[in-house]
């Protein structure tokens, strides 16, 4: 859905009659679909001041919470989620989320207990809902790029790959795929996502890696850009896999700055932080080519 058709859902949601409990948190819903964050943060924290232990508003709280970069608020709210809707596997999600970002800031010793805090809730999550494939491709991601140490590991990178293909043949492919790039492996990457792709053309997380990865290695780059371009024709999602148009948009100037299009490359980073003001890769790969 155009931005603009979502602006005006949320609109018409906010200007119904007193729609009661449910109709305001479809409002401040259609807020977030409409990217207007700062409307849907005000929406939502009405909506805690009326009942703090609500599931479903503390959860939006929590992701808008990791979306602005404020892991710390994200782990309070998806908390006070997960208290509240304790066999909800998204609550655990976005807490994985949270204290992984919040690792990643503290360094190499200070982030040794988040690092376990994240890979225990993606852990909960996918105990809690074996059969969702997000919350395994995120514990696939963790696997793949953490130290044993902290429980990561290729072996048990490799167990969420297979459990990944048992349940859905195609992401199975794209889980393969990021495994297979991980790894170096980069021709073997580019075939699985090319498979996947073959049997689902507009899977958004495929499309988008795959043009990640051309973006990334400079090769395959006139199929990256394909692929990134039928990426942004189709309805935004947000998945950890599949990061939203912006960073679709930076990723196609990655591309075309590889190709040597300076103008094309600026466009394109031009166009995601329209998008996002705040993106901060779009904004130092801008810099760079000015």
């Amino acid at each position: 859905m155009p931005r603009r058709s979502l602006a005006g859902l949320a609109f018409a949601l906010l200007t119904l009659p007193s729609p009661g409990a449910e109709g305001d948190l479809a409002a401040a819903r259609a807020l977030v679909a409409a990217r207007q964050p700062a409307e849907a943060q005000a929406a939502f924290e009405r909506l805690h001041a009326a009942d703090p232990a609500h599931a479903e508003v503390n959860h939006w709280l929590g992701q808008l919470a990791n979306r602005r970069g404020d892991p710390t608020q994200a782990v309070t709210y998806f908390t006070a989620a997960a208290t509240a809707e304790p066999q909800a596997g998204r609550h655990q999600q976005g807490l994985g989320d949270a204290y992984g970002r919040l690792a990643e800031r503290a360094g190499l010793f200070g982030g040794l207990g988040l690092a376990r805090k994240c890979v225990a809730a993606y852990e909960r999550a996918v105990a809690l809902e074996p059969a969702n494939v997000e919350f395994r491709l995120s514990l696939l991601e963790f696997y793949r790029l953490a130290p044993a140490i902290v429980g990561g590991g290729a072996t048990k990178a490799r167990a969420q790959v297979e459990a990944i293909r048992a349940l859905d043949p195609v992401r199975g492919r794209i889980a393969a795929a990021t495994l297979l790039a991980g790894e170096k492996r980069t021709a073997e990457a580019f075939a699985e996502f090319t498979a996947a792709l073959q049997a689902q053309p507009d899977d958004h997380v495929a499309l988008y890696q795959f043009g990640r990865l051309a973006a990334l290695t400079g090769q395959e780059l006139e199929r990256g850009l394909a692929a990134l371009r039928r990426y942004l024709e189709l309805p935004e999602v947000m998945l950890p896999q599949a990061p939203g148009h912006a960073s679709g948009h930076w990723r196609l100037g990655q591309l075309r700055e590889r190709q040597g299009d300076r103008e094309g490359a600026r466009a394109a980073l031009e166009a995601a932080l329209r998008l996002e003001p705040g993106f901060k890769p779009a904004a130092e790969a801008l810099r760079r080519l000015r």
